[in-house]
């Protein structure tokens, strides 16, 4: 037992002294010499679906029963356009959502209107159709849930899911 013991000791004491050079992963550290951009596949890695989520923005929302872009929205896709058009290696599925008013046969349409024209938008930004897929949930997966105009318009969006490959 006391052998184990000291082995395990040994085995960690090593560990933690590699993590002690800076420099160990070359020149540009542990990042791949990304600077001070952050890690691959961070927030702060330009090229990653978290730097979209957060930096360009993920969904668009809608008015009442539309499906029309408004000029927020518009802002917003050119910017996922852009995002898209670096980063090949990407695909995205688009998804349409509604709000819990309505049924869901209407819900379901509207959603797809709503991811439709996402995609649309986006295709004519340059984005290539074979990158782009869309799907409808309708009001089936609400962000938030009460009653009040402060949550339907929430659940009113389109959001667009980054995905690896760049054909869906």
């Amino acid at each position: 037992m006391t052998f184990l013991r000291l082995a395990s000791i040994m085995a960690v004491a090593i560990s933690l002294g590699a993590c002690t050079n800076a420099d160990r992963f070359g020149e540009g550290g542990a990042n791949g010499g990304m600077g001070a951009g952050g890690m691959a596949g961070s927030i702060d890695d330009p090229t990653s679906p978290a730097y979209f989520n957060a930096a360009v923005g993920d969904r668009v929302l809608f008015a009442v029963d539309q499906s029309t872009l408004s000029p927020e929205a518009q802002s917003t896709l050119t910017g996922q356009a852009q995002w898209l058009m670096t980063n090949v290696d990407y695909s995205a599925l688009i998804e349409g959502h509604a709000d819990e008013q309505g049924t869901q046969a209407y819900n379901l349409a509207l959603g797809a209107r709503r991811a439709s024209a996402v995609q649309n938008f986006l295709i004519a930004q340059g984005v290539s159709p074979s990158r782009l897929r869309t799907i409808s949930y309708g009001k089936e997966r609400p962000i938030e849930i009460c009653s009040t105009e402060a949550c339907y318009s929430q659940n009113r969006r389109s959001v667009t899911v980054i995905t690896a490959g760049a054909g869906v």
